[in-house]
């Protein structure tokens, strides 16, 4: 009697492909003429680049326009005697940002994973080497050793305490009126002027204040547009289609000439303010737009479901559809965001001196009249960093939320 398996032959894993380098190289960059001529081109146009931008920044270049200049990019005209309070500022700013790296990271193995260590170690030795007064950079050191530690001991508290992550937005919100309280003065402090106000300093103020704003406000808007309600999406589009249709610098110039003519006497808001409210009513009106990409996107089931378990609108909008619309246009929202830092450079031609701005000032100087590539170098390198960390920010949010799946 013949016995039959019933049971099928186990399979063999499918081999594992190897790519060294070289055949990576080989396949991507010279498998045809035509690629090994563009690779080749590619190539040698890199090396000239990167040459001559070497020699150029070290033995060329005048770095004392910078070096000189270093608190007029960061804070401008601010008075001297009150750098107590940019630095402080800055410290409170550090000490939130361990706390709140720490917190959220507190169900990961290793903190300070190679990366960040090694990205911790280049920015404590550019510190170390950049070229300012020793005090200034034992300070920024300070910063550095002020986040490892803030994070380490955040993520240690949240281990024990994992409801302490639910008070983080209240304690950036209490940190931005302080440091509206230690800019500005009273209360027991000198008042500083916002004409005094400037370089870097306005650059980071008017766009967080404007993200804030112009979020909800962008948000309302967006909801508006899809509303049923004809004079709410009527007004919403309205508001949209008018603020888009106008270039910012025009908006700028509304708020800083035309709207205080309108005012009684006397009655002139001050120039930082209209200035925010100009990069809030603009990003505003993108900000809907975006938004509502993100509401069409949400099947209309999910709306019905939400109905089916007795939800009323204001809860499935709220519960429901929203959460998963911005999750959806992250990307766009942050896009926008660093569009609108970016745009805080305009603030000059309505004459707030920020980091751009900064640089006539320096040029002003009887020792740097002539027009100099270092500083517009330097104010790009900043830019870059902000944008760079916003975009990076996006991307970690994206990857925990797991947009992509």
């Amino acid at each position: 009697m013949t016995t039959v398996n019933s049971q099928p032959p186990e399979l063999a894993p499918p081999p594992e492909l190897q790519v060294n380098p070289v055949t990576w190289i080989k396949k991507n960059l010279f498998s045809t003429w035509y690629n090994s001529l563009l690779t080749v081109s590619v190539l040698w146009f890199l090396f000239v680049t990167v040459k001559g931008l070497i020699i150029w920044v070290t033995t060329e270049a005048q770095w004392d326009v910078i070096t000189d200049n270093f608190r007029l990019f960061f804070v401008g005209t601010y008075p001297a005697s009150e750098n107590w309070r940019p630095w402080l500022i800055l410290g409170i700013i550090v000490f939130l940002s361990g706390i709140t790296w720490g917190i959220l990271a507190r169900n990961v193995t290793t903190l300070f994973s190679r990366n960040v260590l090694i990205y911790l170690v280049i920015s404590g030795s550019i510190l170390v080497l950049f070229p300012v007064a020793i005090p200034y950079r034992l300070l920024l050191l300070g910063i550095v050793v002020l986040l490892v530690a803030t994070a380490w001991g955040g993520q240690q508290v949240a281990k024990t305490q994992p409801k302490l992550g639910n008070w983080l937005p209240l304690a950036w919100f209490i940190a931005l009126l302080i440091f509206l309280w230690l800019l500005g003065g009273g209360l027991g402090l000198k008042q500083v002027s916002t004409n005094q106000w400037g370089g870097l300093l306005l650059n980071v103020l008017a766009a967080v204040v404007s993200i804030l704003i112009c979020f909800p406000l962008g948000v309302l808007l967006a909801l508006g547009r899809q509303s049923t309600l004809p004079v709410v999406r009527g007004f919403s589009i309205l508001y949209i289609e008018l603020i888009r249709g106008l270039p910012l610098i025009a908006i700028l110039f509304i708020g800083q000439v035309i709207i205080p003519l309108f005012l009684p006497s006397g009655m002139r808001p001050d120039r930082v303010l209209r200035a925010i409210i100009g990069l809030t009513l603009f990003s505003a009106a993108y900000l809907a737009e975006n938004v509502r990409g993100g509401l069409q996107s949400i099947p209309t089931g999910q709306i019905e479901a939400a109905k089916a378990l007795g939800l009323n609108t204001p809860l499935s909008v709220g519960l429901i559809v929203l959460p998963q619309a911005l999750k959806a246009v992250i990307p766009a929202i942050v896009g926008q965001f660093i569009s609108l830092f970016q745009d805080t450079t305009l603030l000059f031609v309505v004459g707030l001196v920020e980091l751009l701005g900064i640089g006539d000032s320096i040029f002003a100087q009887a020792k740097f009249q002539t027009p100099y590539q270092e500083v517009y170098l330097f104010d790009g390198v900043l830019f870059w960093l902000f944008c760079y960390a916003m975009s990076t920010a996006s991307r970690r949010l994206e990857k925990q939320l797991n947009v992509d799946h």
